[in-house]
């Protein structure tokens, strides 16, 4: 596999000069008809000289190739002169957005879901995007499309599926991010690409299951206030017993006791405003 070789070629100004003077004595000589040395100075001119110069804007590079053979690789920006046979391929460096498909796929258990990225990357090392791979935009689309792919098989859609899961794709969004961005630098570095960011743009159950599953979570949400609400009601009925034996205000037997706890319940419990009831009588009665 190619290493990157960064080379810093002569400026490009005295080249100029060099190229002006020659096109200049070259013009000169035809018209003075001397043929053939104004002939050879224009053939130098515009084969060897003219040819040599590059220009390399700023986030941009020039990989050489000489009959080949990879020479080295221009990153700075400005105007250079190079070996006028050199072959010239201009790279850039610039980062770049990759705003992923939505892709279906399975989560771990087995769930349809649809999963999409965005993942900024560049260029770092111009010797392998050039040479280890035969087109870098291409790889980089489908290595991406295969480790999206994979982190969707690696984890739930969330913890209602998997309950002893620690990283779930829904909860775990900076970790599963994470967990990308490290993948898709392992599986694009032999490009000589680096990944800035990767970061899930969109994760939602697939439409034939989405609405059973708004279904589970919103069964799954009411069983969790309703344990809640009997947590604390159960916890205010105690406290009120144990209120009430501590002042004295009332003896109460078990009978009572367990009256007392029942309706004390279905009022804190009920979903509705419980409704006063005077009882005239007594509890045996």
């Amino acid at each position: 596999m190619q290493t990157e070789k960064i080379i810093k070629p002569p400026s490009g100004y005295l080249t100029l000069a060099i190229s002006i003077i020659l096109l200049g004595a070259g013009i000169y000589l035809l018209a003075t008809r001397q043929f053939a040395w104004g002939s050879i100075l224009l053939t130098i001119d515009f084969i060897l000289v003219l040819p040599g110069l590059i220009i390399v804007n700023p986030n941009e590079s020039k990989v050489l190739t000489l009959f080949g053979k990879y020479v080295g690789t221009v990153k700075s920006d400005g105007f250079f002169w190079v070996n006028p046979l050199t072959t010239k391929k201009k790279l850039s460096l610039r980062a770049r957005n990759l705003n992923g498909q939505q892709l279906k796929v399975n989560d771990k258990m087995g769930n349809p879901i649809e999963i999409a990225a965005v993942i900024v990357w560049q260029v770092k090392e111009t010797a392998k995007a050039s040479f280890a791979v035969e087109d870098y935009l291409q790889y980089v689309n489908i290595q991406s499309e295969a480790a999206v792919r994979h982190l969707a098989n690696s984890f739930a859609y969330d913890s209602l599926e998997d309950e002893n899961a620690q990283i779930t794709l829904k909860d775990g969004a900076e970790k599963v991010n994470n967990l990308l961005e490290e993948e898709l630098n392992e599986r694009l570095s032999r490009a000589g690409i680096e990944i800035i960011e990767a970061r899930i743009s969109h994760l939602a159950y697939a439409q034939e299951i989405a609405s059973a599953m708004l279904q589970r979570q919103q069964a799954a949400a009411v069983i969790a206030a309703r344990k809640l609400i009997v947590e604390g009601a159960v916890g205010m009925v105690e406290m009120a017993l144990e209120r009430l034996s501590e002042k004295e205000i009332v003896k109460l037997d078990e009978e009572r006791k367990a009256a007392m706890v029942s309706n004390l319940l279905v009022v804190l419990c009920g979903d509705r405003n419980a409704q006063p009831v005077v009882n005239a009588g007594t509890l045996y009665n």
